[in-house]
Formats: C-alpha cells, structure tokens, sequence
C-alpha cells in the first residue's frame, strides 16, 4: 500500500494590517506570516475503496466532511477526477501538535499537506503554484502553507511575496485549550469599531498593500535584525480581541512583563500569544514562569523556533 508520512508546520503572524474592505466582503489586508517548528504529522494512505477517511484521536477535531482536510481531499478528486478513479480514495492519519482553533493555521497546514500528499500518491507532478492556487480554494492561509518560511501576503492573504528567511527566532507560545476566538467575528468586530477609518477606493487599496513592502518589518527581516523584528510586531485585531478576552490580554501582559521577552503579540485573530526571546534557554525560562504565575492546566505552552519551509515529506 502507497503511503506518505507529511508534516505540516504552524505559523503566526509577525504583522497584520487592516487596510480596508474588498468589494467581494473579505477585507484588504498586508500581513507577514511566518512558519514555526510547531507541527501537525499526516499519514496518508492509498485506500482500496472510493471514500475518503479521516482518523484523528484529538477530542476537537471532526472527522467527517466538515474537516477542512477532508474539504482538501474531495477538492483534488473533483479537479482530477481521472486520477481518483484510477488510484481511489485515501485513508488519512492526523496527529494533531498545533493547538486547535489557535490563530496558528492548524486547519489550513493539514488542508496544505493533503495537497502535497495527494499529488505525490496520484503522481500528478503538480509546481508550488499550482498547488498553491488550489489552496486558495480552501482557504487565505493555504497558499502559504504549502510553500512556508517568510512572507509577504496582501489581498485576503493569498497573495504571495516571499522575503528572506527569518529562521532560529526562539519564540515561547501560549493557548488556552478551551478558548476560541472567532475569526468571523474578530473582523466583523474591528470593521464596526475602526470601519471608518478604512480606505474607501479600491485603486488606493492596491496602492496602499503595494507600499507596505517598504515597512519597518520588511526592512528589519532583510537585514535580519531580531531585535527590530521583535520592535516591528504588530496586530491590528488585538485591539478586538483583547478588550473582549481578558485572558487573552493577561497573557500577553505576563509574557510582556518577562526581562527575556523582546516583545509579545496575538497571532492572528488569537487566542494564541506569542513571544520573542533571544535563544532557547531564555525560552524555556519564560515558559517556565508564565507556567508558575498560571497554573491552570488548561493554558497549553510551548517553545518553538521559526523555520524556512512549509509542508515536508517526513523520512
């Protein structure tokens, strides 16, 4: 039986900007996402019968036709329907690393690795494009997943603008299992309070993502200042999120108050904060504090490292 073991790396966001609304509904946004060595491991098999099939032991996570895995799969028998009928179906493995519902696209990094794992199974001999403009159909943060490291991504977060790798920034992580935030309902919140400060005309959206390539943050990722890195953070749904999450908020106070941390932000539309270091040890220091002023096992914490790829075929 044919199979591949895949792994799929979380990310976090080392800027989010809210420009403004599209007129299809999403909004314009100018983000730098960035991968981490926290990651998701995917089995997946050829099967002998025509169904697709999930297997994941993780209480969150569905295994049925809502699972965004699944949604990837049955995306790839309707664009190739020759290959599905010769090869079949496929049997899918998920153990899950990346916490659920975390702002971390945990989701979007399986959808991302089931594309990989396809086009190797059916030999379809698929580019990183076309790949990633299948990924698009699924979701913003697909696209990237596949190909990982540092980017620029503008419109809704499909656009792709590769920087220079930001690779070994130590960075210590917190989520609450329980919590989740809404990422429906954190841009429909910050298109309420802060909707009037948006760009109206949709030529000046464009040229407003394309000057966002000279930012602070640009600039401090090509002369791989770590300190400025850390400086240049920013999230604009934090000013949603935040107020309306105090859990969320005293995390990322906690993580501030740290002598080690060079700074700390919400990744995505949360709830998951992270913070920079200087190296392992510090990491691993902090984590060690957050975990004795929190004691609550529901707060999961971590410490990763940003690395250069997105999906890979595990040895």
């Amino acid at each position: 039986m044919r199979k591949y073991k895949l792994i799929a790396p979380a990310k976090i966001n080392l800027y989010l900007e809210i420009i403004g609304s599209r007129a299809d509904g999403f909004h314009e946004l100018a983000m730098i996402l960035q991968s981490i060595n926290l990651a998701d491991e995917i089995e997946i098999h050829a099967a002998s019968t025509e169904n697709i099939r999930i297997y994941c032991q993780h209480p969150q996570v569905p295994n049925d036709k809502t699972n965004l895995v699944y949604r990837a799969a049955e995306l790839m028998t309707k664009e190739f329907p020759d290959a599905f009928n010769n090869f079949g179906g496929v049997d899918i493995t998920l153990i899950k690393n990346i916490p659920v519902a975390a702002g971390l696209a945990g989701g979007s990094t399986n959808a991302a690795a089931i594309l990989v794992g396809i086009d190797l199974l059916w030999n379809l001999g698929l580019t990183e494009s076309e790949l990633q403009q299948l990924g698009g159909k699924l979701g913003s943060d697909v696209p990237f997943c596949i190909a990982g490291g540092t980017a620029i991504a503008t419109g809704r977060g499909e656009k792709l603008s590769p920087l220079p790798t930001v690779d070994n920034l130590h960075i210590v992580l917190g989520k609450y299992r329980s919590l989740e935030v809404s990422t429906p309902w954190a841009y429909k919140s910050y298109r309420e309070k802060f909707g009037h400060t948006y760009i109206a005309d949709q030529d000046s959206l464009a040229a407003r993502s394309h000057a966002f390539h000279s930012e602070a943050m640009v600039k401090a990722i090509y002369n791989h200042n770590i300190g400025e890195i850390a400086h240049q953070l920013h999230n604009d749904l934090e000013k949603v999120v935040l107020p309306a999450y105090p859990q969320v908020l005293r995390l990322r106070e906690l993580f501030a108050a740290q002598p080690q941390v060079l700074n700390t932000m919400m990744s995505g539309s949360g709830p998951s904060v992270f913070a920079i270091v200087e190296s392992a040890s510090q990491a691993e220091i902090v984590k060690q504090k957050i975990r004795s002023a929190i004691p609550d096992p529901d707060l999961e914490l971590f410490t990763t490292h940003t690395i250069e790829h997105g999906i890979e075929i595990s040895s």
